[in-house]
């Protein structure tokens, strides 16, 4: 489970940017983050991935801290940005081997995966080819690979579908489907309400650095669509 515990966060003394977050995660759950720009969201992410400190609080993936522990727990998850940065000096295998060095990888269980993934996102005959010539949709394709490749506890994605065409769109979806079955924890933030209505089991909103909605997605939009509760709670005042 990840756990989001009293979460708060100042970048200036006495000026919160995201204040008081609780949220529990549970096994299985393809948890969507939904919120206008400048909510939270990405800040929020970044502080569950251990790039952003953390003011007051904790958080904690199967009662690991990240703040007592982070190596342990950085061990456990995957982080896809909404801006694929990568080593354009590196050839895409170089890259992904870099990764599994990261996460110390056998050489079995990298070539396995990477041969696994990089075909199903159609870029298996790309990897020695140097990330300079990559376009963002092959770039945001390597980072995909890379999240999946090590199998982690936890997945936190942050627009995940940007630059994916339609056929490497559908592949994701089915890969977050099939990691959730197997107990793993997808943290999907997206500005595309009808990908999360149709893909996420659970949702939480943001607003102002606060959580104004949290809980199962069925319960939540009962009778209408996301996008009718978003535009209700979030824009119309």
């Amino acid at each position: 489970m990840l756990q989001i515990k009293n979460y708060s966060l100042e970048y200036f003394k006495g000026k919160r940017i995201i204040d008081n977050l609780n949220m529990s995660i549970r096994e299985g759950d393809i948890y969507a983050f939904v919120g206008r720009n400048g909510a939270g969201k990405t800040t929020t992410i970044k502080s569950i991935v251990g790039i952003n400190h953390i003011t007051e609080g904790d958080i904690l993936l199967d009662k690991i801290s990240i703040l007592k522990d982070p190596i342990k727990y950085k061990n456990m998850i995957a982080y896809v940005p909404d801006n694929p940065i990568l080593y354009e000096h590196l050839t895409g295998i170089e890259y992904l081997n870099f990764i599994a060095d990261i996460y110390e990888m056998t050489y079995k269980e990298r070539e396995k995966n990477i041969k696994l993934y990089a075909n199903k996102f159609e870029l298996y005959d790309d990897l020695n080819d140097l990330i300079s010539s990559y376009s963002h949709g092959m770039k945001q394709k390597l980072v995909l690979i890379a999240a999946f490749m090590h199998n982690p506890k936890l997945y936190v994605l942050d627009e995940p579908f940007v630059g994916l065409d339609p056929k490497a769109s559908f592949t994701l979806k089915e890969l977050i489907r099939s990691k959730a079955e197997e107990g793993k924890i997808i943290f999907f933030s997206t500005h595309v309400l009808d990908v999360a209505e149709k893909l996420c089991n659970r949702i939480a909103i943001i607003k102002d650095g606060k959580v104004i909605v949290d809980g199962d997605m069925d319960r939540i939009i009962a009778d209408k669509s996301l996008e009718e509760i978003f535009m209700e709670l979030v824009v119309d005042e």
